[in-house]
C-alpha cells in the first residue's frame, strides 16, 4: 500500500511540475514491447518483426540490443536484409553487433554484401568491428562510399582494436583518418584505436603528434597524448612536455601528466611536481599516481615533504603511499596514522588507511581498523589495505597464519565488501592460501548470509573462492533474476525532456532524462531522486578524465539495495557528460549512476545511457571523491 501511495505522489509532483508533452509509452504497443524487452521474452518480441507499423518493429528489433539473445541472428538477419525501413534494419545491425558471436558475423557479412542505404551500412560496419576476425574488413570496398560510410569504417577498424584483432594494415588506414579534413566522429574512433585497441605502429607518432599540436578537439588531443605513452621518443617526450605546460583543457594535461610515466622519473620529475599544483584537482591527482608508479628510496623523503605540504586529500595520500612503496620507513608510517587519527574527514581517513596498505608495518593498525570501524567506506579501505600487505613484494611468508586468521575474522564480519574483497584475494595462487587453509567453511557461512539481488558483487568472488578450495572451475557468473518490473505508470507520467537538478557543493548539474530510451533506467532514478534517496550521499569514485560516480548507500561503491534492474543497450554512444547506470554485469544495476568527462566508446553498450548532462560540466570537471550530493530534485 505505501509503495502504491509513494508512486501516486511521484505521478502528481511530475504532472504539477511540468507541462511539456508525454513521451510515447502513452502508446501501449510501445509498453507491451519495452515490457517483453525488460523480460528478455523473445518469442514474444518476434512477433512484432513484421507488424505493419515500421515504429513497432523498429522497438521490438532494437529491443535485442538489450536482451542479446544469441539464438535470434536468423529473425535478425532476415529483417536487415528486407525490411523496407531504413530505421529498423539500422536495429537489426545495432542489434546482431551486440552479440559478438560466429553467426552474427556471418550475418553481417551477407548483409554487407546487400545493403545500399549508407545510414544502414554505418551501423553494419561498426557491428562487423565487434564480432569479425582479424583481416575480415581490410580489403573490404563497399559500392556505396561517403561520409557515413567512413565513419563507420572508422568505428569497425576501433572495435576491432580494442578486441585486439587489428594489425598493421588497418592500422595505416587508421592513421590517415587523423587528419583535420575528416569529422570529429571519424576522428574520434581513429585516434581512440591508438588508445585503446592497438599496440605501437610505424609512423602513428607522428600523426598522433600533429593531432596534439593541431586538432582543436580537446577529446582528439587527450587521446592522442594518452597513445603517445607508448612511443618513447625524444620528441615524443618534448611534445607531452609543452602540452602539459600550455594545454588549456585539464583533461590533455591529465594525459600528459599519464604519458610522462613512462619515461625515466629523473627526466620528467620537475614536470610532475609542478603538476601536482595544478588548478585542476584531476591533473594533481594524475601526476601523484604518476609519481608513485616510478618513486625511488633516494625520493621517497622528498615525495613524503611533498605529502605533508599539500592540503589534497588525495593527492596527500597518493604521495604518502608514493613514499611508502619507495621506502617504508617507522617514522614515515607513525606520521601517517596520527594524521589519519587526526582527520575527521571520512575520505581523507580512507586515503591516508589506503597509503598504509604500501608497509608491511602496518597490518596490525589496519586490522584494527577493519575490525572496530562502523563506516563502510573505512572498512572497505581497511579490507583492500591489508590484501595489498599480503601482496607487497616484501612481504614476509611467516606471517601467512596471521594473515589467515585476520581473512577469517574479516569474513566474519559479515561486511559484503569485505568479504568480496578478501574472497578475491584467496584465489590468488601467488598468496598460496590453498595449502594453508584446509577447513573453507566460514566462506559457505559468509554465502548463506548474503542474498541476491542486493549482494551480486560480493557473491561472484565468494563463490569462485568456495570453488578454488574444492579444487572445482570458477562458477559462472551469478546472474540475478527478474526482480523489479518497470513501474509503467510513473514512465508514462514523465515527460520526453524531463529535466533534473543535482546540488553539488561544487555547484549545479543538469541533466536530460532519455525516459524514451531507457524507461526502467529512468524511473528507477526518478523513484529514487523523488524519495530523497541521493540527497547527503557522496561522490564515492572519480578517475581522472573518465567518470565521477555517486548514488552508493555505503559511499564505498560496494553499496545496493535488494532489488536489480534490467540494462537497457540502444545505439547511443557515450560521449562528454553521458550518464550511465552502474554495474556489476549485465542487467545488476541498481542505485549507482556516473557522468562521462569526456567521450569513453569502450563504454558503449556495456552500461545503460540514461540522461545526458546540459548544463554544469564546469562542475562534473571539478567533483572530487568525498563531495556531497546535496539534493537531487525535478526541474520544474
Amino acid at each position: 500500500m505505501r509503495v502504491s501511495v509513494i508512486i501516486i505522489v511521484i505521478a502528481c509532483i511530475l504532472s504539477a511540475c511540468n507541462n511539456q508533452p508525454t513521451n510515447k509509452f502513452k502508446d501501449s504497443v510501445l509498453i507491451k514491447i519495452a515490457e517483453f524487452q525488460d523480460k528478455r521474452q523473445s518469442d514474444s518480441l518476434y512477433t512484432f518483426f513484421k507488424h505493419a507499423n515500421p515504429d513497432y518493429r523498429r522497438e521490438a528489433v532494437l529491443a535485442f540490443a538489450s536482451v542479446q539473445d544469441t539464438l535470434s541472428v536468423d529473425p535478425l538477419l532476415e529483417v536487415l536484409r528486407f525490411d523496407k525501413d531504413v530505421t529498423v534494419r539500422k536495429a537489426a545491425a545495432i542489434a546482431l553487433g551486440q552479440l559478438s558471436i560466429k553467426p552474427s558475423a556471418a550475418a553481417l557479412w551477407k548483409a554487407l554484401q546487400e545493403e545500399k542505404n549508407s545510414a544502414v551500412l554505418r551501423h553494419i560496419l561498426e557491428s562487423c568491428g565487434k564480432t569479425f576476425k582479424a583481416g575480415d574488413v581490410e580489403h573490404l570496398v563497399l559500392k556505396v562510399q561517403d561520409s557515413l560510410t567512413q565513419e563507420g569504417f572508422a568505428w569497425a577498424y576501433y572495435r576491432l582494436g580494442l578486441r585486439n584483432k587489428a594489425d598493421s594494415t588497418i592500422a595505416v588506414k587508421v592513421i590517415e583518418l587523423l587528419n583535420p579534413n575528416f569529422g570529429l566522429q571519424i576522428r574520434l574512433a581513429a585516434v581512440n584505436f591508438f588508445t585503446r585497441g592497438a599496440r605501437t605502429f610505424p609512423l602513428a607518432d607522428e600523426a598522433l603528434m600533429k593531432a596534439l599540436r593541431n586538432d582543436k578537439s580537446p577529446w582528439i588531443r587527450s587521446c592522442a597524448i594518452t597513445a603517445l605513452r607508448r612511443m618513447k621518443s625524444a620528441a615524443v617526450s618534448d611534445a607531452i612536455k609543452q602540452s602539459l605546460k600550455s594545454d588549456v583543457d585539464y583533461r590533455v594535461r591529465v594525459g600528459a601528466v599519464r604519458a610522462l610515466q613512462e619515461f625515466p622519473l629523473a627526466e620528467v620529475k620537475q614536470e610532475l611536481y609542478d603538476a601536482l599544483k595544478d588548478e585542476n584537482v584531476n591533473v594533481a591527482i594524475a601526476a601523484a599516481e604518476a609519481i608513485g608508479a616510478q618513486a625511488t628510496p633516494e625520493l621517497a623523503s622528498e615525495i613524503a615533504a611533498l605529502a605533508k605540504a599539500t592540503a589534497r586529500k588525495r593527492v596527500r595520500g597518493l604521495l604518502y603511499e608514493a613514499s611508502l612503496s619507495a621506502s617504508d620507513r617507522a617514522e614515515l608510517v607513525s606520521e601517517i596514522t596520527n594524521l589519519y587519527e587526526s582527520e575527521a574527514d571520512v575520505y581523507g581517513k580512507a586515503a591516508l588507511l589506503s597509503a598504509l596498505g604500501k608497509s608491511n608495518r602496518a597490518w596490525l593498525f589496519i586490522n584494527h581498523q577493519l575490525q572496530t570501524t562502523t563506516v563502510p567506506v573505512i572498512k572497505s579501505t581497511a579490507a583492500t589495505a591489508l590484501v595489498s600487505v599480503n601482496r607487497s613484494r616484501t612481504f614476509d611468508p611467516a606471517r601467512k597464519k596471521d594473515f589467515v586468521n585476520m581473512y577469517v575474522g574479516a569474513i566474519k564480519t559479515g561486511d559484503p565488501a569485505v568479504i568480496g574483497i578478501v574472497a578475491d584475494a584467496l584465489t590468488d595462487p601467488a598468496l598460496g592460501y590453498k595449502e594453508i587453509i584446509t577447513d573453507y567453511t566460514f566462506l559457505t557461512e559468509a554465502k548463506n548470509k548474503l542474498s541476491l539481488p542486493k549482494d551480486n558483487e560480493a557473491i561472484q568472488p565468494l563463490e569462485a573462492a568456495i570453488a578454488y578450495f574444492e579444487g572445482k572451475r570458477s562458477p559462472e557468473p551469478v546472474k540475478n533474476e527478474y526482480n523489479h518490473p518497470i513501474d509503467w505508470d510513473l514512465v508514462k507520467s514523465i515527460p520526453k525532456d524531463q529535466r533534473v537538478l543535482i546540488q553539488t557543493d561544487k555547484g549545479d548539474i543538469t541533466l536530460r532524462l532519455l525516459v524514451e530510451e531507457a524507461p526502467g533506467s529512468v524511473a528507477n532514478f526518478v523513484q529514487l531522486a523523488t524519495s530523497n534517496y541521493f540527497d547527503g550521499k557522496n561522490f564515492h569514485r572519480v578517475v581522472p578524465n573518465f567518470v565521477i560516480q555517486g548514488g552508493c548507500n555505503r559511499g564505498d561503491g560496494w553499496g545496493s539495495e535488494d532489488y536489480s534492474i534490467r540494462s537497457e543497450f540502444t545505439e547511443r554512444h557515450y560521449t562528454e557528460g553521458s550518464v550511465g547506470m552502474a554495474s556489476a554485469g549485465k542487467d545488476t544495476e541498481g542505485t549507482q549512476w556516473f557522468i562521462t568527462h569526456s567521450p569513453t566508446p569502450h563504454l558503449d553498450g556495456r552500461y545503460s545511457i540514461f540522461a545526458v548532462t546540459e548544463s554544469g560540466m564546469d562542475v562534473v570537471h571539478r567533483i572530487e571523491v568525498g563531495d556531497k550530493i546535496i539534493r537531487v530534485s525535478l526541474v520544474k
